[in-house]
């Protein structure tokens, strides 16, 4: 099943844009399962079920967190993944950094808006985007690459449209500004639910978890 989905989605998916397998709860073997179909990216939303899938998959794909990632975890992060899409504080980015500098690894990260404006979500706030952006480039070891914006979670999917336009006039103006360590190729929008309506807005990558393995047990 995991494979025909897989089909289907990136069939449906338009030229240069990516498919995120996001894997919250799934087995290690039904990653594999999507892996050995095709997929290239898994999103891991926790540390501790990346590093037990990591073990079982290891380079097979790349790794991207997508959860809301803990200080005290960065260390063990920087080693597992390849992207951080979840960087909203300049302690964070500071601690990514450091971590990255002890192993010789340059971190490729997004900021996190929260484009919604949503008390009970992380993400930086549209208007603190460019600040942050700004302070973040002092840093040797992490390279912003984009921006990922969540949108709500369930609802009508065009409920999700105003905060994927918002985040990507961020990324435009950013792109612009053209800043050093700041490449702006990554935007990062839509979950199963709402990732048609953030193509539409301009995701170059969508995460995307029920649609590709099943409803969770």
């Amino acid at each position: 099943m995991i494979r025909e989905n897989l089909k289907k989605i990136l069939k449906e998916l338009p030229e240069g844009v990516q498919l995120e397998g996001a894997a919250k709860t799934r087995s290690p073997e039904e990653v594999l399962e999507a892996i050995e179909a095709g997929l290239q990216i898994i999103g891991e939303n926790y540390v501790q079920e990346a590093e037990k899938a990591f073990d079982v998959i290891g380079n097979r794909a790349r790794w991207h967190m997508i959860g809301h990632l803990q200080r005290n975890k960065v260390k063990k992060a920087v080693r597992i993944f390849d992207m951080i899409e979840t960087v909203d504080t300049m302690k964070l980015a500071r601690e990514i950094d450091k971590c990255s500098q002890n192993i010789g690894k340059t971190m490729a990260i997004l900021i996190e808006v929260n484009s919604g404006e949503e008390s009970q979500k992380s993400g930086v706030l549209p208007e603190d985007v460019l600040p942050l952006v700004q302070e973040i480039t002092t840093f040797q070891h992490v390279n912003i690459e984009g921006l990922m914006t969540m949108g709500p979670f369930a609802g009508d999917p065009e409920d999700s449209r105003p905060f994927f336009q918002r985040t990507k006039e961020l990324y435009d103006k950013l792109k612009e500004m053209d800043l050093p360590g700041v490449e702006m190729t990554t935007l990062s929008m839509g979950m199963s639910n709402s990732y048609k309506v953030a193509l539409e807005e301009g995701a170059n990558l969508v995460r995307i978890g029920t649609k590709l393995f099943g409803q969770r047990h």
